[in-house]
């Protein structure tokens, strides 16, 4: 446990900061799981969920969750999957 002022202060900022990532991964990893449990059943339902993945893997890499190039690669499989269930 820190013994300083500004060390406490700091402790308590970075578990907040791992406690909000945390809800962001989270909420983006359910999403991407229903997205492709969707695209297996119903692909004309999986377009609209695929703008909300887009959306949540946006905005973690907005907020430096998620590196821009990891972010990129998880749109590209998330797309490549939908082409090729309705090929």
């Amino acid at each position: 446990m820190p013994q300083r002022k500004c060390s406490v202060k700091s402790l308590k900022q970075s578990q907040k900061r791992r406690l909000h990532n945390l809800d962001i991964k989270t909420a983006l990893r359910k999403t991407v799981k229903e997205y492709v449990e969707t695209t297996k059943t119903d692909p004309a339902k999986a377009v609209g969920l695929l703008s909300l993945a887009y959306k949540k893997i946006d905005k973690a890499a907005k907020r430096n969750v998620l590196h821009k190039n990891t972010a990129s690669r998880r749109k590209a499989s998330l797309a490549k999957l939908l082409k090729a269930t309705k090929a």
